[in-house]
């Protein structure tokens, strides 16, 4: 995901506050083109700061135009941000499909734009009209209208996530991985004798059961797989002392 190639377009927004937000949900994912439907003047810069904080910046390099087909004119693709899904209204994509979509064309150098409505009504269908393609983000029934930064934070979210992919939480090992461990501690356990004659296969089954139970990451079955060499390998280091 080449990040310099999305755009953030707000569609009428009314509050400040708001606008000064959206700067930092923006600048906290790494993206910065903000460029709003709408005048500068009807907004009070002061409010703007006070939330935009350390991304200011945004805020002062935003462009404004009079309609969202001028705002996103060099844009490839328009997302228009929507809950509703009328009868003009596309498919709607969730925000991690419409990501990997936007990472194809900007690595390509083409430009995406994320078309964020009025804090209140939303994107019209007019509006929408002008966008190529609807993202929809999930959300209670019982309270679906998600807050115009909050929006933006998590599109900007996904963006950044598929820029970022050597950022990655805790993924379990599958099944397969994790039998090349256990057989790994069980061959440990076999070289410092800990099976007589039989009982290597129940062992094995035991430890396959508890360790898949755990979701070990990566890291941590090459740490146990480790442990039991070291330990294995001590143990004969003993037995050779012992000779």
């Amino acid at each position: 995901m080449n990040l310099e190639n999305i755009v953030i377009v707000l569609c009428r927004p009314e509050e400040s506050r708001n606008v000064g937000a959206v700067c930092r949900a923006m600048a906290n994912n790494g993206i910065h083109t903000l460029r709003i439907v709408g005048k500068k003047e009807d907004f009070d810069e002061e409010r703007v700061r006070i939330l935009a904080i350390h991304s200011a910046y945004i805020w002062e390099n935003a462009t404004f135009f009079d309609s969202i087909s001028e705002a996103t004119s060099d844009c490839v693709c328009a997302a228009g941000t929507t809950r509703r899904r009328g009868k003009k209204r596309f498919k709607l994509q969730l925000p991690e499909e419409f990501a990997s979509t936007a990472d194809t064309i900007t690595q390509s150098n083409g430009k995406v734009a994320v078309v964020f409505g009025n804090e209140r009504t939303g994107l019209t269908d007019e509006e929408t009209d002008q966008c190529t393609v609807g993202v929809t983000i999930p959300s209670s029934p019982d309270f679906a209208s998600l807050n115009l930064s909050h929006a933006v934070q998590i599109m900007c979210y996904h963006l950044f996530r598929t820029n970022r992919s050597d950022i990655s939480g805790c993924t379990p090992v599958s099944l397969e991985r994790l039998d090349r461990t256990v057989k790994s501690l069980a061959d440990s356990l076999q070289e410092i004798g800990f099976f007589s004659v039989t009982g290597r296969d129940d062992m094995e089954q035991f430890w396959r059961t508890i360790l898949s139970r755990s979701g070990l990451s990566e890291k941590e079955a090459q740490y146990v797989e480790h442990v039991f060499n070291k330990a294995a390998g001590f143990s004969k280091k003993r037995d050779r002392k012992s000779d």
